[in-house]
């Protein structure tokens, strides 16, 4: 029995939003990622709210935004139905569960219908309201934001057809009270906000864990008494121990209290009990008997991950001890103060910790790509925005995503899951970061990924008095090496909507032929310079840019032609592909092509200072930038040369000028 689908209206940014699980067999672990305000946070609360606290404490925020001017303006003629803050869980079951908590909510004795429909329902009770408001002759508005929680009624419903929602046929759902939901589901979460804090915090915050083992420790002796005989029979011991003491030292007291009061058997004797001394004279410490440190003292990371364990161990006891046919567990943004390995190993230890508990569900909310990068990618459901910014779209991060890679060619089919497994294994050990950016900038290589930085701090520094304008340095941009693979890329940056630059090569070369032994034509395209060139070998820019095959010479003549002329542009309006175009009158082919003609006479300055170079004589011979960089490149210099430009910049305080597409890249990318 488990949970297959979870469906959310009218609640914060979750206007209409559907997780979608597995209906045949149950998904252990859901990972919700998404970027900032997504609604990961809302969709634990709402459970929460419904779950947890079973009791009208909604308040106007928690409507979704298009909702509360029809809230603010409630008259007879408002359906208060469309306004309903909804969570609707489908439950599956099957004949080898037990019935016996789920029956009352079964509506369908049809042995083939094995799903289970629960609305959970926060409403506007209408004619109350109403009332309220014809009392009020000013100030209406103010009167329904303040007071709306007053107003609300929560309910819990079972339904067989989804247009059993709509207002004509709401008589067909079945309205169930919290004690039946109750013996059905198990819900346990751990929020973010922990309390977890530094040595630096009052006295009050010191003790988080200390007073966590205390939770901890009076559950155990409630629940399994025999197995704490050690400890209670100490504390008996030490009972017996304090009353012999205290006939002594209240002697006194005692006599004058039996004489005045005229009783006869007056005692002091000691009362302790084990959960108010765990609770006040215990603590969790770190380091050998001698020289141990207090709680407190611990970093923040070891604090957070001490305190999720625990908090793991007492929620794991919840769940064996009701036995319910189904568990869930909510825990958001686990990373809080952690060390990324700690982070990266977080998911094998939950599923080590829980595992044994039946018919367990866990959803884990976070940011961390460490946590990202650990866990199996058919465990993601990402939550973004859909393109009108009104309403969260939940998506199947591995199942939806793969449809995109394909094509009905044979051919481009092969490629496009080429493409995907390639993807998949890429982001699982090198970049999980791409799910939580706001923005990308992909780069081929080495010299690109150590300038990149620099040339953003320098773009920056040029704009910093224009109007309105947000550094790049401050914006949430990953930076990733993809090499000539980000033609892999593409469905995924449009499955996640991220605006992304492409900075690459335009590689020119030019279709040269000679006669072979045979007599036999031989074809080859060595590289070029642009002026030269007839074709690119970059694929990323053919894949990209839409380059007609070859075999339609003419068609592909006047695609590089474009392509030469900066005339060609991605379909996609948060994909650029910025390449080396004419700068000066000189269009270069390379990134060190464009760079050496952008900053020549800099160069000519320190070339004794730079790096990967050879015969640099001929800065002062060659004025043709494709062969002076042919001549003068080393050819494994490219890194040297990159650190050597980097060195001079930092330390020597040289100022570099940024090559055209590069800044024009940039520009596009800083713009919202």
């Amino acid at each position: 029995m488990h949970i297959n689908k979870v469906v959310i209206q009218n609640f914060r940014l979750l206007k209409n939003s559907t997780l979608e699980l597995e209906k045949e067999k149950k998904k252990d672990l859901s990972l919700l990622i998404g970027r900032n305000n997504s609604g990961k946070t809302s969709f634990i609360v709402l459970f929460e709210k419904f779950l947890k606290n079973k009791s009208s404490n909604f308040s106007f925020d928690d409507f979704s935004l298009d909702l509360r001017k029809k809230l603010l303006d409630f008259n007879d003629e408002t359906n208060e139905f469309d306004l309903s803050i909804k969570l609707i869980i489908e439950i599956s079951y099957t004949k080898e569960d037990s019935l016996e908590n789920i029956s009352d909510l079964i509506l369908d004795l049809d042995p083939s219908m094995n799903i289970v429909k629960v609305l959970f329902e926060c409403i506007v009770d209408k004619k109350f309201l109403l009332e309220e408001l014809t009392k009020i002759k000013d100030g209406k508005e103010q009167f329904v934001k303040k007071n709306i929680s007053s107003f609300l009624n929560v309910n819990t419903y079972v339904f067989s057809e989804d247009s059993d929602l709509q207002k004509e046929n709401r008589n067909n759902l079945i309205k169930k009270d919290n004690k039946t939901i109750d013996r059905l589901i198990n819900f346990q979460v751990i929020h973010a906000r922990r309390e977890v804090t530094s040595s630096e915090s009052g006295q009050g915050a010191k003790k988080v864990l200390s007073n966590l083992t205390t939770t901890y420790f009076n559950r155990e002796n409630k629940t399994l008494p025999d197995q704490l005989d050690v400890i209670n029979s100490s504390i008996i011991d030490m009972d017996r121990t304090l009353n012999d003491n205290y006939s002594t030292y209240f002697n006194d007291f005692l006599n004058n209290a039996k004489e005045f009061l005229d009783l006869d058997d007056l005692k002091v004797i000691s009362d302790l009990q084990s959960k108010e001394i765990l609770s006040n004279h215990s603590r969790v410490v770190y380091g050998s008997d001698q020289d141990n440190l207090p709680e407190h003292l611990n970093g923040l990371g070891y604090m957070n991950i001490l305190y999720l364990l625990l908090n793991l161990e007492i929620k794991k006891h919840y769940f064996l001890e009701h036995k319910k046919e189904i568990n869930l567990l909510f825990i958001e943004e686990p990373e809080a103060h952690t060390h990324p390995q700690m982070q990266y190993i977080f998911i094998d230890k939950v599923k080590n910790v829980l595992s044994g508990i039946k018919n367990l569900q866990t959803f884990i909310s976070t940011h961390s790509a460490h946590i990202v990068k650990n866990s199996n990618f058919e465990d993601i459901r990402y939550f973004k925005r859909d393109k009108t910014h009104k309403n969260i779209e939940i998506k199947n991060f591995y199942s939806d995503l793969k449809k995109k890679y394909h094509d009905d060619d044979p051919d481009k089919d092969k490629a496009e899951k080429a493409h995907f497994k390639f993807l998949n294994q890429y982001l699982s050990i090198a970049s999980s970061e791409l799910f939580f950016a706001e923005k990308i900038i992909f780069i081929e290589g080495t010299t690109e990924k150590l300038l990149l930085p620099y040339f953003i701090d320098e773009y920056d520094k040029i704009n910093k008095e224009t109007p309105d304008y947000i550094k790049l340095s401050s914006q949430n941009i990953s930076i990733i090496e993809v090499g000539a693979n980000a033609k892999a890329f593409r469905h995924f940056l449009e499955f996640l909507d991220i605006k992304t630059l492409i900075i690459t090569d335009i590689d020119t070369t030019k279709k040269t032929i000679k006669p072979s032994e045979e007599d036999k034509e031989k074809i080859s395209y060595p590289s070029s310079s642009v002026a030269e060139g007839s074709h690119t070998s970059n694929y990323t820019l053919k894949y990209y840019l839409k380059a007609p095959e070859y075999i339609n010479k003419e068609e592909f003549k006047i695609w590089f032609d474009k392509l030469k002329k900066d005339n060609l542009q991605d379909d996609s309006s948060i994909i650029k592909v910025s390449y080396q175009i004419d700068e000066n009158g000189y269009h270069a082919r390379s990134f060190e092509d464009a760079f050496i003609a952008t900053n020549i006479d800099v160069i000519k300055e320190n070339k004794e200072a730079l790096e990967g170079l050879q015969k640099i004589e001929q800065l002062d011979v060659l004025s043709n930038f494709y062969d002076l960089t042919e001549q003068i490149l080393k050819p494994k210099g490219k890194s040297e040369f990159a650190s050597s430009i980097l060195w001079l910049a930092l330390s020597e305080d040289v100022e570099w000028n940024i090559p055209l597409y590069i800044k024009q890249g940039l520009a596009w990318i800083a713009k919202k």
